[in-house]
């Protein structure tokens, strides 16, 4: 079921000299604002219902908690995993509130992208002070 995508690890932060991606600055804008109005603390699903939120008022489509179905040589697990968000149907999001981002956490959002044949996707862990800290966005 391989598309023929391979990784390609870009920047954690998109340079001010460069144009910033569409796919994602809207993103980055509406949780910019969740965190500054939040601060870091709360659980994940505090801030993924206040980034919906956001979302909403800035009028961009997203789809919650999207089930990824897993297909393995025509079985079907019932494996229960969910996408946080897809925005635009093109963006997944996966959230999260932990101390520190892990290689584990990227390698999830990395499968998730294959999974779900989608090309981009932001992991942003909102338990930091500064959030550009906190996000990682990845490519296939």
């Amino acid at each position: 079921m391989s598309q023929g995508f391979h990784p390609i690890h870009v920047e954690t932060h998109e340079p001010r000299d460069q144009p910033r991606d569409p796919r994602t600055s809207l993103i980055l804008r509406a949780a910019l604002e969740v965190h500054r109005n939040l601060g870091p603390g709360l659980l994940e699903s505090a801030y993924e219902e206040c980034l919906c939120h956001e979302l909403r008022l800035r009028e961009v489509s997203f789809q919650r908690q999207v089930v990824l179905p897993v297909d393995y040589k025509g079985l079907k697990p019932d494996c229960g995993y969910k996408i946080d968000l897809i925005v635009q149907d093109e963006v997944i999001l996966e959230l999260k509130a932990v101390e520190k981002l892990l290689p584990i956490h990227q390698a999830q959002l990395l499968t998730y992208l294959k999974l779900a044949h989608k090309r981009v996707g932001l992991l942003i862990n909102f338990n930091v002070p500064v959030l550009m800290q906190g996000i990682i966005r990845r490519v296939l």
